[in-house]
C-alpha cells in the first residue's frame, strides 16, 4: 500500500493492522505528516502542526505495540484537535490574535481523554475567531480551503477538521458545534460528522457552562470511525456541570442492525428554510433510500415556528459578552463579522434577551412533541454547496433558491435548531452538485439517542457509500 492510500484507510482498519503488528504507528504517522507538509500550505487546515510530538508519540505507541501493551483501539492512530480546545504544551489560539502565542498548561476534558488513549496528536485545526461564524478564516493567516475546490470555503467553525479529514490529513478529528460547527464543514467537505446530545462529551473549560449550546463530537470519513472516536470522548465529568451522568453506550455495536420499524420523517425545508433546488433533489433522493432500508418514511414539516430571530439574539449576546472588551481594546484584531455581532448585541435590551431565552424553552417543547411522533428527522444539512473561501464584508450567498439570505443565520436554518434543543444530529454525504461540491443529509434523533442516529447513518452508508471518493488533490 502506498503512502497516499494509507492516508485514506479508515481508522478502524488502521487500528486492526496495528494490533496485528502489520502496520507501524511510526510509518503511519510519517505518511500523514508528509501529506500535511505537502498539502497544508494549500488547504490551511492546521494552524499548528505538532510533527515532533507526533513522531515521539508514534514511537511510544510502537513500543507498546511490540510489548503487547496497546492501550486500546485508538493507540497509535493520528488525530487532530480543533483549536478551540486547550492542549497542554501545544499552542492554542482560539483562532484569535489575542491568543496567537498562547500555550496552555492543561488539557480540555476531551483533549485529555484522547491523549490517554495513546492516539498521536498531529496538531490543532483551523477555526475562525472563537468559532463565531461558518466561514473558516481569521487574522492569523490565509483562509482554510475546501479540498474539493480550493477556491471554496471548508465551512466552519470546525473547518480545519473538515478539510483535514476530507483531504487525508488524519483519519479522525475532534470538532465542536455551537450552531452547526461540526455539521457545516462535514457537509461542505463531504465527510461524516456527529453532534452528540448536549453533555454527552463534556466541554471544559468553558466561558459559559450554562449556555447549553456547544457540543464536542467526532468528524471522520466513515460512520464507524466516528463511533470509535465518540467512545473515547463520551462520559460524565464533574468539570462540566451539564455533562450527562451516565456511562456511554457501545457506539460501535450501535452501528449494527437495521432500520425496520423506525419512523422517519423527511422535511425538505422545515416549512421555512431557503434551499437550493439542486441540493433539494439530492437530499430528497437520499431520504427516499431510508424506505429501501426498511424504515417507515413520511414527508411532512415538523410544524414549529422559525426559531431564527430569537436564536440570533441569544447567539450574538453570548458572543458579545465574551468579546466586547477585547474589541474595545484592540478593534484591529476583530474581524468585521465578529464586530458586527458585537454591535448588534449592544442594541439588544435585557428584556429582549430574556424573552429569547424563554422562547428557547417553548421551542424545545415543540420539538420534543414532534419527536414523540417519529424516531428520526431527515433534512438537508446545508442549503447550498460551499461558497467562496475569500474573507470579505459579505461571506456566503446573499440569495438561496431565489430567497434573500442576508445573514449567516439565514443559511444555517437546518443546523442551529438542534443546538437549541440539544438533540443528536449527524450529517452523511449524499451526493455532489454539478460544480463537484459535496452535499450532506442531516439525520436528527431524539434526545440522548446517538445510538439510533449512528445506526441509521451506518445503514445509509452501507447502501450509498462515500468514503472511497477522494478530493482531486493527489
Amino acid at each position: 500500500m502506498d503512502a497516499t492510500d494509507l492516508c485514506f484507510v479508515p481508522a478502524l482498519e488502521l487500528g486492526r493492522l496495528i494490533r496485528a503488528r502489520q502496520l507501524s504507528p511510526v510509518e503511519l504517522t510519517d505518511a500523514v505528516l508528509a501529506r500535511i507538509e505537502r498539502l497544508n500550505p494549500k488547504l490551511q487546515a492546521f494552524l499548528t502542526v505538532t510533527a515532533d510530538l507526533a513522531r515521539d508519540q508514534a514511537k511510544a505507541a510502537e513500543a507498546r505495540m511490540m510489548r503487547g501493551e496497546l492501550r486500546g483501539p485508538l493507540d497509535g492512530l493520528p488525530y487532530s484537535v480543533k483549536d478551540l480546545e486547550p492542549t497542554a504544551g501545544v499552542r492554542t489560539t482560539f483562532g484569535s490574535k489575542w491568543f496567537e502565542q498562547n500555550v496552555p498548561t492543561g488539557d480540555g476534558v476531551v483533549a485529555g481523554r484522547l491523549k490517554v488513549t495513546g492516539a498521536v496528536l498531529l496538531g490543532k485545526t483551523n477555526t475562525p475567531n472563537f468559532g463565531h461564524k461558518d466561514s473558516c478564516d481569521n487574522l492569523l493567516g490565509p483562509p482554510c480551503r475546501n479540498p474539493w475546490r480550493l477556491d471554496r470555503t471548508s465551512g466552519a467553525s470546525s473547518g480545519g477538521a473538515g478539510s483535514a479529514v476530507a483531504a487525508g490529513l488524519g483519519p479522525v478529528a475532534h470538532g465542536t458545534d455551537g450552531a452547526g460547527s461540526i455539521r457545516i464543514p462535514s457537509s461542505l467537505c463531504g465527510i461524516f460528522g456527529l453532534k452528540p446530545s448536549y453533555g454527552r462529551a463534556p466541554i471544559s473549560p468553558s466561558a459559559d457552562y450554562w449556555a447549553a449550546r456547544s457540543h464536542a463530537g467526532p468528524m471522520t470519513r466513515t460512520v464507524r470511525d466516528a463511533a470509535l472516536l465518540l467512545q473515547a470522548m463520551a462520559g460524565p465529568d464533574p468539570r462540566d456541570p451539564l455533562s450527562i451522568d451516565a456511562p456511554p453506550a457501545d457506539y460501535l455495536a450501535a452501528c449494527d442492525g437495521d432500520l425496520k420499524g423506525l419512523r422517519v420523517v423527511w422535511s425538505a425545508d422545515l416549512g421555512y428554510a431557503p434551499l437550493d433546488p439542486e441540493v433539494r433533489r439530492l437530499c430528497e433522493a437520499a431520504a427516499k433510500r431510508f424506505a429501501d432500508l426498511g424504515a417507515t418514511l413520511e414527508g411532512r414539516d415538523p410544524g414549529w415556528p422559525d426559531p431564527g430571530a430569537f436564536h440570533k439574539v441569544i447567539y450574538e449576546v453570548n458572543v458579545a459578552a465574551r468579546q466586547w472588551e477585547r474589541a474595545a481594546e484592540h478593534p484591529e484584531w476583530i474581524e468585521p463579522s465578529l464586530m458586527q455581532m458585537i454591535e448588534n448585541a449592544r442594541r439588544i435590551t435585557a428584556i429582549e434577551h430574556a424573552k429569547a431565552l424563554l422562547a428557547r424553552s417553548v421551542f424545545y417543547d415543540r420539538a420534543r412533541g414532534f419527536f414523540e411522533t417519529c424516531d428520526l428527522l431527515l433534512t438537508p444539512q446545508m442549503p447550498v454547496g460551499a461558497w467562496s473561501a475569500e474573507p470579505g464584508p459579505v461571506q456566503g450567498p446573499t440569495t438561496i433558491g431565489g430567497r434573500p439570505t442576508p445573514t449567516m443565520f439565514d443559511r444555517l436554518a437546518f443546523t442551529f435548531p438542534f443546538n437549541l434543543t440539544g438533540q443528536p444530529a449527524a450529517t452523511v454525504p449524499c451526493g455532489f452538485t454539478a460544480e463537484g461540491l459535496p452535499v450532506g443529509l442531516q439525520i436528527v434523533g431524539r434526545w440522548h439517542a446517538e445510538t439510533t442516529v449512528l445506526r441509521a447513518a451506518a445503514c445509509f452508508e452501507a447502501l450509498q457509500p462515500w468514503a472511497g471518493r477522494r478530493p482531486p488533490l493527489g
